[in-house]
Parts: structure tokens; C-alpha cells; sequence
């Protein structure tokens, strides 16, 4: 019989050249760290060069926003490696976990949300990730794991079909590219990144989407986590979309639960899942907003910081899409108020861009 063997050499000959790599994970690793993890696995044989192997594969622009650079392969990899991920999740969230990671799933709380100025914001959406506990994550999981992640789904939401009415479609390569199969919508194909970090190995085998009857809601069923929940709309109306999700996320877990399985929480990471970008709430929020005139102010870097949003560009000139980066260290109301009232502030400096010798000084908010 004979044994897995991974032939390795010494710590220090293995240490990856972090030389012009604009990650978290090359901000934090050492080669002290790396030595400290070079042995360790977790049960399911995730040991750390699977976890810095993102990082590794697309090291960054010098210019462009910070990437944490690494992925778990399962909920231990928290745990075993916290040494590292810890400083990753400090160096890209700003946050210490030193206390509990809160929710506050009453969106009830959320003040505003559907009073956004039609005539900037274009679309909204609100996406939250989970994962469930006892798998591996999608960079290490087998193809028999996949499979029963999608067995368990199907049955989640067979038992849930009144509650959550809706219809599963399996992935298959024609749904690729097009506008949509059926009700089905659009999938892309996989990235290279996500073929060589593993996340796409095997597609699309076991990938699923469920759309609700309304196709007010998607679930998106083995692509970058478990499950991650999307309610998308052509209004401006955030409120509403948060609302969806958090109704339809709690029933979801509720069907899990029923089926005996539970959704990974950890008191001091909050929700559980791949990346570290997106623990905590695993929650992401963006509106899709026209700033034609704030987007050139040579203030907007330090705006955007203040208001702890980020903004990327788009296809369609002059709009931009504006959501949270952080996901850690607060609730899922607070996440959303921040983006609500950021973006009010950012359409009242575009209002006032658009006055002849019109200045934001006086709107710029205090340091945050």
C-alpha cells in the first residue's frame, strides 16, 4: 500500500517570491509564518500553499484595490492557519476579532433605502454567501462532496417549495455565454483564475441555479461558495432587495436545518466562508449610480474611504458601481445604512458638481 507523500523541500526554499505582489496575503506572510504553517493540514488535507495559491496566481496591480490573495478550503483552515488569516482579515477589513461578530437581520432597522434619487441610481443589488457545515469549500472539495451539496440543495428547496416557489436548473455548457436557457439566466464561463485556483474544477458538474417564481431572487448553487443568494433590480430600490434576501436567507437556513445540516458560524468570524473578503456577514450591497462630474474630483479617492465604500467602473460611461467592502465588524443593517447614506451624500456632491463653480468642500465627510 503506499502513503500520500508530498515531496517538499525546506520552508525556506519553498517560500514564494512575494516580490511585486499587491495582496493581503503578501502584506502579512513572513518567512517565520510560512515556516509556522509549512506542516500543517487540516482534516481534509488542506495545508497552506493551497491556501495562499490565489494570491500567488493573480498578485495584483500596484494601483488598483487590494485583493486579500488567499481562499480557505474549508471552515478548520479559520482555525488551524489563524494566525495568518487573522492579520489577513485585520490588513483588508480594518478589523480585530476580538469581539463577537454581530447580525441584525431585521431590515425594518434599515432607514431609507427606498428613497434613492431615481434619476442617478440605475439598478441595486444585494448578495449574501453561505456555506454549510462539514464540506470542503469550493477550492478543495471532491467531486462526490460537489455532488452531495446539490443533492442537499435540491432537497432543501423541494421540501421549501411553498415558501420558496421557484425552479433549479442544472449548468450545462449551452447555458454558457447566452442570454439565459429557459428562465434560467445568464452564466459566465469560468475565469482562468478560477480554473487554476480549483474553484472551477470539474465544470460544470454539480453547478446549479435556482430562480424564485418571481425571479425576484436567484441562488447561485458550487460556483465561488456553497450557495451565495442575489436579488437584483432595475430600480433604485435597496430597501426592497435587502428585504428579499434576508427573508428568503433565513428560510433557506431554516430548510437546512430541518435536513440536519447548519450553515457555518464561528462567534468571532460571523458567517463562515471561501474568502476572507466575505466573512462575516457574507453580505455585498451595490448600487449602480451616475457620477459623470464626482467621479473625476480629485477628492473621490478619500471620499469613497470615508464613507468605507468602494466604487469600480463600468461598460456604460459616466455610471459606476458603488458597494461595501468590508463584511466584518458590522451588521447586516449597518452595512447596508453605510451604503444608503453614502450614496445619498454622493448624489447630493453630484447635484452640487453640476451648479456652475459648484464645490463638495463643505460635504466632504470627517475622517472615518
Amino acid at each position: 500500500m503506499s502513503l500520500f507523500n508530498l515531496r517538499r523541500l525546506s520552508p525556506k526554499e519553498e517560500f514564494p517570491n512575494l516580490d511585486q505582489n499587491y495582496t493581503c496575503m503578501a502584506k502579512v506572510l513572513t518567512l517565520d509564518m510560512y515556516t509556522r504553517q509549512f506542516n500543517r493540514a487540516t482534516e481534509s488535507g488542506v495545508i497552506f500553499d493551497d491556501i495562499i495559491r490565489p494570491g500567488l496566481e493573480d498578485p495584483g496591480e500596484i494601483s488598483g484595490p487590494m485583493s486579500v490573495g488567499c481562499l480557505a478550503g474549508d471552515a478548520q483552515s479559520y482555525i488551524l492557519f489563524c494566525e495568518f488569516f487573522d492579520r489577513v482579515i485585520d490588513a483588508y477589513h480594518g478589523h480585530k476579532l476580538s469581539n463577537s461578530q454581530q447580525s441584525d437581520f431585521n431590515y425594518e432597522n434599515l432607514k431609507g433605502g427606498d428613497d434613492l434619487d431615481r434619476t442617478y441610481v440605475l439598478s441595486c443589488e444585494v448578495a449574501v454567501r453561505r456555506s454549510v457545515e462539514g464540506f470542503s469549500f469550493p477550492t478543495h472539495c471532491s467531486r462526490a462532496e460537489r455532488r452531495q451539496l446539490l443533492t442537499l440543495a435540491k432537497k432543501a428547496f423541494s421540501l421549501g417549495s411553498e415558501d420558496l416557489p421557484g425552479n433549479m436548473y442544472a449548468l450545462d455548457k449551452r447555458m454558457q455565454g447566452d442570454e439565459g436557457v429557459g428562465g434560467c439566466p445568464k452564466v459566465d464561463a469560468p475565469s482562468d483564475l478560477m480554473m487554476r485556483t480549483g474553484v472551477a474544477r470539474d465544470w460544470p458538474d454539480s453547478r446549479a441555479v435556482w430562480v424564485s417564481k418571481d425571479s425576484s431572487l436567484t441562488v447561485w448553487i458550487n460556483f465561488d461558495d456553497h450557495l451565495q443568494m442575489v436579488s437584483k433590480r432595475t430600480d433604485s430600490n435597496i430597501k426592497e432587495a435587502f428585504e428579499c434576501v434576508i427573508i428568503n436567507i433565513l428560510k433557506l437556513e431554516a430548510l437546512y436545518r430541518k435536513l440536519r445540516c447548519w450553515f457555518v458560524w464561528k462567534e468571532q468570524l460571523g458567517w463562515v466562508v471561501s474568502s476572507p473578503a466575505d466573512v462575516g456577514t457574507g453580505l455585498r450591497a451595490s448600487v449602480w449610480i451616475k457620477l459623470q462630474r464626482l467621479s473625476q474630483h480629485k477628492r473621490m479617492k478619500s471620499i469613497l474611504e470615508r464613507l468605507r465604500l468602494r466604487m469600480d467602473s463600468t461598460e456604460s460611461t459616466g455610471v459606476y458601481k458603488v458597494y461595501n467592502p468590508h463584511t466584518i465588524g458590522f451588521s447586516e443593517v449597518e452595512l447596508l445604512q453605510l451604503l444608503v447614506d453614502g450614496v445619498k451624500l454622493l448624489t447630493v456632491m453630484e447635484k452640487r458638481l453640476e451648479q456652475p463653480g459648484g464645490s463638495i468642500d463643505d460635504l466632504v465627510p470627517a475622517q472615518k
